[in-house]
């Protein structure tokens, strides 16, 4: 199996290891960005909410990894501790265009309703607040994704309002940085 690389760390919580995508991800991520239900509420531009094609896959996961090594943070590969199944990705997101550093998930559908979204993202948010110099981080969540809302408001972020993402109505959810001591 080709290893992770390098620069992007290894996170692990009671349930999941949170580590940079290898090729070896590439099936499991191309079955999970092609289910219709996963891409509903994904995606800016012409891609938002459509599933994605495995070329589509395989360059969304080069870029994944290239924020890594352009901006020393990003996007997780997310996989359960116990079977080491690939379940999805959670990270930062702060693609050109963005305009603020944005954390974002997605996961397999078999994955849903079972704390894994609250917990891989509770722990990517913990890591970003030692690595960013931002006092806010973001999610832009579609309408009517309550899910994501749900997982945002168990993280303590708080609806800043309505926006739009390269295109995309979104509502903009704030995560903010606690002051020294209080995490």
């Amino acid at each position: 199996m080709i290893s992770t690389p390098d620069f992007v760390p290894r996170l692990v919580t009671d349930r999941l290891v949170l580590r940079g995508f290898t090729e070896a991800d590439l099936d499991a991520y191309a079955a999970m960005q092609a289910d219709p239900a996963v891409t509903r509420h994904l995606g800016t531009g012409p891609a938002a909410g459509r599933p994605r094609t495995r070329a589509e896959t395989w360059t969304g996961m080069a870029v994944l990894m290239g924020q890594w090594a352009l901006k020393g943070y990003g996007v997780f590969a997310v996989e359960e501790r116990a079977t080491g199944r690939f379940l999805g990705r959670a990270g930062i997101l702060h693609l050109a265009g963005w305009p603020e550093p944005e954390l974002a998930y997605a996961l397999v559908r078999a994955a849903w309703g079972r704390g894994f979204a609250t917990e891989a993202c509770r722990a990517a948010l913990a890591w970003a607040w030692t690595r960013l110099p931002a006092e806010r981080i973001v999610s832009f969540i579609q309408p009517g994704n309550i899910a994501s809302e749900r997982v945002a408001a168990r993280l303590g972020a708080v609806r800043e309002g309505p926006g739009v993402l390269l295109g995309v109505p979104c509502d903009v959810w704030v995560h903010q940085r606690l002051p020294s001591g209080l995490a």
